[in-house]
Order: structure tokens, then C-alpha cells, then sequence
């Protein structure tokens, strides 16, 4: 499992399994969300076997799936409530941590400026320049 820091409070990966949770756990993580659909990994994977352990494990889970057809609006408002509740840091995990990093992005629109979120998405080892036009306009909405 890599975990990639994507500011002080939150970090993201690709996919994790049931025995990384423990390991999380142990790190200080306070909760788990899952930003993979159940649809994209075995049934082990799935949401209600990963919220099994993370709850085994003191963890608070959210499965918030993210499509890789795009975000929803429900899907940043489940986010960002998670993390508004979170009572320590947030460990995030998706196929790569791209959607988990971009969905942090987008929340993060009105607090930070642009470059800043680019920056500490590309420190985490995710490119999201692309995404600058949706950060900014979000900024501004």
C-alpha cells in the first residue's frame, strides 16, 4: 500500500485490502473512505467487507463511489460532510487515488488557491493541471 499525503489531514492510495486496515489504523487514521465502486473490484473488496474490518478496527467508513464516467455533486457533498465529521485524519483510496485527490481538489476550491491545490496534488504524485479551468470556476461559484 503507498500512501500519498495529500495535505496535513488527508492522504489517498489506489486500492487497499481488508489487512492494510489494521495497518491504517495503527498510522492514526481516523476514517476510511472508499471511493471505488463495488462494480470495479472482486467481491472480497466490496464496501460492506472493507466497512466490516475498518469498524473492527475503530475506523469511521464512508463509501462514497466515484464513477470514472465523472463526479457528482453527491459525491462531493458525501465527501466533504466526511470530512467535515472526521474526528483525526482521512485516509482515502480509489484504483489509483486520482479520483480521491481530485474530489479533495474540488472541495478544497473556495479555500485554496489554484496553484496551491495543483501543488499539493502534484507532491501527493498526481497530475491534475488539467484541471485547473474546474478548480478556478469552482472558486468562483
Amino acid at each position: 500500500m503507498n500512501i500519498n499525503k495529500v495535505d496535513h489531514n488527508y492522504s489517498v492510495s489506489g486500492q487497499i485490502g481488508e489487512a492494510d486496515i489494521a495497518t491504517l489504523a495503527g498510522m492514526g487514521f481516523k476514517t476510511l473512505i472508499c471511493n471505488r465502486p463495488d462494480a470495479e473490484v472482486e467481491s472480497a473488496l466490496h464496501a460492506q467487507f472493507m466497512a466490516a474490518e475498518a469498524e473492527r478496527c475503530g475506523l469511521t467508513f464512508v463509501y462514497n463511489p466515484i464513477s470514472n464516467a465523472g463526479m457528482t455533486m453527491d459525491n462531493l457533498e458525501t465527501q466533504a460532510t466526511a470530512l467535515d465529521t472526521a474526528t483525526g485524519p482521512v485516509f482515502a483510496y480509489c484504483r489509483s487515488g486520482m479520483r480521491s485527490t481530485v474530489c479533495w481538489s474540488f472541495l478544497n476550491a473556495k479555500r485554496l488557491p489554484a496553484d496551491e491545490i495543483i501543488a499539493s496534488a502534484a507532491g501527493a504524485g498526481y497530475q491534475i493541471d488539467n484541471l485547473r479551468p474546474q478548480i478556478e470556476a469552482l472558486a468562483g461559484a
